[in-house]
């Protein structure tokens, strides 16, 4: 007896369907959809963002935290 699994689709990558070339740190709405409530960022296998993506996203939203677009954590 073999175990059930949900198979669930195959996320997409965003940035690949806007045929995104680099991810912009101004953009901070776009940016907001990959972190969570605690500031933590979403990793790949959540996100469904491509590896390119995924780290041209990282940097992209570290940037926007050092130039105080978004916060680091928030406040409790």
């Amino acid at each position: 007896m073999g175990r059930d699994r949900k198979r669930g689709r195959k996320k997409v990558c965003s940035f690949c369907v806007d045929k995104v070339q680099t991810v912009d740190y101004k953009d901070v709405n776009k940016l907001r959809r990959y972190v969570t409530e605690r500031g933590k960022i979403l990793p790949r296998r959540i996100s469904g963002n491509c590896a390119h993506h995924q780290r041209q996203l990282t940097v992209a939203i570290k940037r926007a935290r050092i130039v105080a677009l978004m916060p680091y954590t928030v406040a409790e």
